[in-house]
C-alpha cells in the first residue's frame, strides 16, 4: 500500500511541476509593457508631429 502511495505521489508531482503557467504570465507582462511603451510613444510623437504639420500647413498658405 505504501509503495502505491509513493508511486502516485511521484507521478502527480511529475505531472504538476510545470513552468507553463509561469512563462504565460511572463509573456503577458512583456506584451503589456510593450503596449504601454507604444501608447506613450504614439501619444508623445503624435502631439509633436501634429504641431509640425500645422506649422508647415500654415507656412504653405
Amino acid at each position: 500500500m505504501f509503495t502505491t502511495y509513493e508511486f502516485a505521489s511521484a507521478w502527480l508531482q511529475a505531472r504538476c511541476k510545470t513552468d507553463r503557467g509561469a512563462s504565460l504570465v511572463e509573456y503577458a507582462l512583456l506584451v503589456a509593457l510593450i503596449a504601454v511603451v507604444c501608447i506613450v510613444a504614439v501619444t508623445l510623437l503624435g502631439k509633436n508631429s501634429s504641431s509640425k504639420f500645422s506649422s508647415v500647413g500654415s507656412a504653405l498658405k
